[in-house]
C-alpha cells in the first residue's frame, strides 16, 4: 500500500490479510481530524473504530456500513457526528475509562456511545449518576405526556363501565382536564377547611352545650356541619376507589390513607356511642370516642392533594432524611453531654432544678433548640456558662443540615417546573409533527385525520409517534437518529 499525504498505510501480509497492529487510520468527526493506532483499537475489538481496521478488505459496501464518506484517496472516514462527544470517548483507548465533559447532554453522549459500539460499562461513575438523573426526567416527562394522551384519546374497543371509569377519574382526580372537575376540586378543598374550622371551633366552652348526664358537648349546629363534611369525604373516597385503575396501589398509597384516617374516627365514634355502652362502661366510651375525635387533626394533611407545595416540601423532606438524622444525632449527642454537665455542676445549689440527668434532658432540649421556657435554669456560676455553651452549640447544629435540605426543596421544585414545561412542549411538538403531517398525506388521511378531529378529541392515536427529543425510544417504536436532542450540548 502506498503512502497518502503523511499518513502511512500497511502493507498487505502474502495471505491478503493486513498487519492491523501497525496500521493507522484516519478519521475525520465533524471536522476534527484523529490518527489512530491498529494496537490501541484492538484492545475493544467490537467498536466501530476497531472494525474500521478490516473494513478495506471488504470493499465500499462494508466501508459505507461503518462510516458515512471515505476519501480513497487521502484514506481517511468521515462521520457527521459530534466531535465533543467523540474525543471523550476515544480517551476509552487510552485510559480505559470514559468522563463526559460539562455541557454535553447526557442523553446525547449516550446515544454517541452506542453509534461508537463502545459500552456504557467504561463511562465513569460520576458521569453514570448524570445520566440516569437525566433518564429518570425523560422517563417523567414521557409517562406525564402519556397520561395526557390517555387521558384525552378514547378508546372504542373499552366497555362502557370502563369509559365511565377513566371519566370519573378525570373528574375527581385531574382538576385541570375541564372545569367541572375544577369546581369539584375546589369544593374539596372549601370541605377540609370547614371540616378542621369545625373541629377546632368545637372546642370553644362557650359554643358546647351540656347533655342530660351534665357532660359538656359540641354544639349540634357544629356537628351536623361535621357530618355534612363526612358524608362529602366518604362519597368521594368511595367513588375514586371505584374509578382507580389500580385499586391495590389506591388503597396503600400515603395520600390515601391519610384520607381513610381522616374519616374513619368518625364512624368508630358513631358505632361507640350507639352500641358501645352496651359492651363497657360509658366512662370509658367516652375516653375512646374523645380520643377517636382527636384523629380528625389528619384530615388536614389532605390539604396536600390539593397542594403541590406541600407534595413538594414532603418530597423534599423525604430526599433529606440523611441530613436529617445528621441534625437529630447532633442534637441528641449535645443533649446527653450537657443534661450530664448541667447536673454535674448544679448539684452544689442547695435549691438545684437538676433533680437527675433524664430530667435535665428537658432542660438541654429547649435550650439548644433555643426555645427556653425557664422552668428549669441553672443557678451556679458553671451551670450558667455549661448553659451559654449548650444553646451557641445548639444553633450550629441546627443550621449547618438546613442549607442542604433548602436546596433539596429548590431543586426539587424547580425540576417539577422543568417537567411539567417539557411535557407542554412535547405536546406541541406533536401537534405540529401532526400537522406538517396533515400537510403532505393524502387527501383520504387528511379527510380521516378531519373526521377524527370532529368525534373525538385533536390528539388522536397518530400523535403517538414523535419526532421529539424526550421520548423517541419510550412512547414510539421508529427511530429518529438525528434528532434536537442530540444536536444539543
Amino acid at each position: 500500500i502506498k503512502m497518502a499525504g503523511n499518513f502511512r498505510f500497511p502493507d498487505v501480509d502474502t495471505d491478503g490479510s493486513e498487519k492491523s497492529e501497525e496500521m493507522e487510520i484516519v478519521v475525520n468527526v465533524g471536522g476534527v481530524r484523529q490518527v489512530f493506532y491498529g494496537d490501541n483499537l484492538n484492545q475493544y475489538p467490537e467498536t466501530r473504530l476497531a472494525e474500521l481496521i478490516n473494513c478495506l478488505s471488504g470493499g465500499y459496501d462494508s466501508i459505507f456500513s461503518l462510516c458515512d464518506d471515505y476519501d480513497p484517496g487521502k484514506r481517511e472516514f468521515y462521520f457527521d457526528r459530534d466531535p465533543d462527544a467523540f474525543k471523550c470517548i476515544i480517551d476509552v483507548y487510552y485510559f480505559g475509562e470514559i468522563h463526559m465533559k460539562k455541557g454535553i447532554c447526557p442523553i446525547c453522549f449516550k446515544n454517541e456511545m452506542e453509534f461508537w459500539k463502545v459500552d456504557l460499562k467504561f463511562l465513569d461513575d460520576c458521569c453514570k449518576t448524570h445520566l440516569s438523573e437525566k433518564k429518570e426526567e425523560l422517563e417523567e416527562i414521557a409517562r406525564r405526556v402519556q397520561l395526557i394522551l390517555d387521558d384525552l384519546g378514547v378508546d372504542a374497543s373499552e366497555s362502557r363501565w370502563k369509559r365511565c371509569q377513566k371519566c370519573i377519574w378525570k373528574f375527581l382526580e385531574k382538576p385541570e382536564s375541564s372545569y367541572p372537575a375544577r369546581v369539584i376540586a375546589v369544593l374539596s378543598f372549601l370541605f377540609i377547611l370547614i371540616s378542621s374550622v369545625v373541629m377546632c371551633v368545637g372546642t370553644i366552652p362557650d359554643l358546647q352545650v351540656v347533655d342530660a348526664e351534665g357532660n359538656r358537648m359540641e354544639h349540634p349546629t357544629l356537628d351536623s356541619i361535621e357530618t355534612a363534611c363526612i358524608g362529602w369525604f366518604t362519597v368521594e373516597y368511595m367513588l375514586r376507589l371505584i374509578a382507580s385503575p389500580n385499586k391495590l396501589h389506591f388503597a396503600l398509597s400515603f395520600m390515601n390513607i391519610v384520607d381513610v384516617l381522616a374519616i374513619l374516627p368518625f364512624y368508630v365514634s358513631l358505632t361507640l356511642t350507639h352500641l358501645g355502652a352496651k359492651l363497657m362502661e360509658l366512662s370509658n366510651v367516652q375516653q375512646a370516642v374523645q380520643a377517636l375525635r382527636i384523629m380528625r387533626i389528619a384530615r388536614i394533611f389532605k390539604l396536600a392533594r390539593h397542594s403541590s407545595g406541600l407534595q413538594t416540601l414532603t418530597y423534599a423532606l423525604k430526599r433529606s432524611f440523611k441530613e436529617l438524622g445528621l441534625l437529630l444525632m447532633y442534637l441528641a449527642v449535645g443533649i446527653f453531654v450537657f443534661s450530664a454537665l448541667g447536673y454535674t455542676m448544679e448539684q452544689s445549689h442547695p435549691e438545684t432544678l437538676f433533680k437527675s440527668i433524664p430530667q435535665s434532658f428537658w432542660w438541654a432540649i429547649i435550650t439548644m433548640t433555643t426555645v427556653g421556657y425557664g422552668d428549669i435554669y441553672p443557678k451556679t456560676t458553671l451551670g450558667k456558662l455549661n448553659a451559654a455553651i449548650s444553646f451557641l452549640c445548639g444553633v450550629i447544629a441546627i443550621a449547618l443540615p438546613i442549607h442542604p435540605i433548602i436546596n433539596n426543596f429548590v431543586r426539587y421544585y424547580n425540576k417539577q417546573r422543568v417537567l411539567e414545561t417539557a411535557a407542554k412542549h412535547e405536546l406541541e411538538l406533536m401537534e405540529l409533527n401532526s400537522a406538517e403531517g396533515k400537510a403532505v398525506g393524502s387527501k383520504s388521511e387528511l379527510e380521516d385525520i378531519s373526521r377524527e378531529g370532529k368525534e373525538g378529541p385533536f390528539y388522536s392515536s397518530r400523535l403517538k409517534v414523535s419526532h421529539s427529543d424526550t421520548f423517541i425510544h419510550l412512547l414510539s417504536e421508529e427511530k429518529h437518529y438525528r434528532t434536537r436532542l442530540q444536536s444539543c450540548k
